[in-house]
């Protein structure tokens, strides 16, 4: 059985989001006796470099990634209501040509997409999408928010849209292992089906926010103060019905046991992800 790697990941810089520190993600992936990790935190890149230099020190292939914002209509569209729910894309670069566009498109999202969150559009992306690999994301991305809502023909168009901006063989639909989440059993069942009648690869993942099961409570206390909520509040958003750590390859290959190609289409992707950065030290 090919390795598996985590392809999804948020550390600390996925801010009052993501609880890990890139020192304590890349031990626990020392420790699985994993030997590559994805960086993907949510608009951003400012943990890339750090990530990047100790992941080489450590002996684990640094895999340079972001979870972009992709705006509903066009990112200079900032219109309340309309636009204030943008989809979620994980985006990775291959190498230093998709490193560099990777650039372009984080740094518009902030100075031209910025409403509410750090956003592009599809415009751009056609632009800037040499060089990268991306996957249909976690439930806020477009298609399993349109799988979710029954429209099958929309999701089946909007995964062909994404595999010809990225070029075939470059777009992957990810189907996430969150068993206690109805919805992500729905969604998963819909990127199955898309997959057979359009032949993109299904790719698996854990969406991690934090290194180690029992962080879950604390991972919960941060999104109580980015969304100005208290433990007691019922409602709001938690991530404690379903475990969001860095999970093992044994945990992850039973979870996609119908779907072996979901976990080797990761060291795929893996084995793709070369990028090389100089520094001047």
């Amino acid at each position: 059985m090919p390795n598996f790697t985590h392809l999804h990941v948020h550390t600390h810089y996925s801010l009052l989001d993501g609880l890990g520190k890139i020192d304590q993600l890349l031990e626990k992936a020392k420790i699985l006796a994993m030997d590559a990790l994805a960086i993907t935190d949510h608009g951003n890149m400012y943990g890339v470099i750090e990530f990047y230099r100790k992941a080489k020190k450590a002996g684990v292939k640094p895999i340079i990634g972001c979870e972009l914002y992709i705006a509903p209509r066009r990112m200079t569209d900032k219109t309340g209501k309309i636009d204030t729910a943008p989809y979620h894309l994980a985006v990775l670069a291959k190498n230093r040509k998709g490193y560099l566009n990777l650039i372009q498109l984080v740094t518009a999202a902030h100075l031209q997409g910025y409403y509410y969150k750090p956003r592009i559009d599809k415009e751009l992306l056609k632009k800037h999408s040499e060089g990268l690999i991306a996957l249909s994301a976690c439930l806020q991305g477009e298609i399993p928010r349109l799988l979710l809502s029954d429209n099958f023909k929309a999701a089946l168009k909007t995964a062909k849209d994404y595999e010809e901006i990225f070029g075939k063989g470059n777009f992957y639909l990810e189907m996430q292992d969150h068993p206690n989440i109805n919805d992500q059993k729905k969604a998963n069942k819909g990127l199955k089906k898309l997959a057979a009648e359009t032949a993109i690869p299904l790719v698996a993942t854990s969406d991690v926010h934090y290194v180690d099961p029992g962080d879950a409570e604390a991972q919960d206390i941060l999104l109580c103060v980015q969304t100005n909520k208290t433990v007691e509040d019922k409602d709001r958003i938690s991530m404690l019905n379903d475990d969001f750590s860095l999970k093992t390859q044994a945990q992850m290959e039973k979870a996609f046991a119908d779907t072996p190609e979901a976990i080797e289409n990761t060291q795929k992707i893996a084995d793709q992800c070369n990028l090389e950065i100089e520094f001047a030290d």
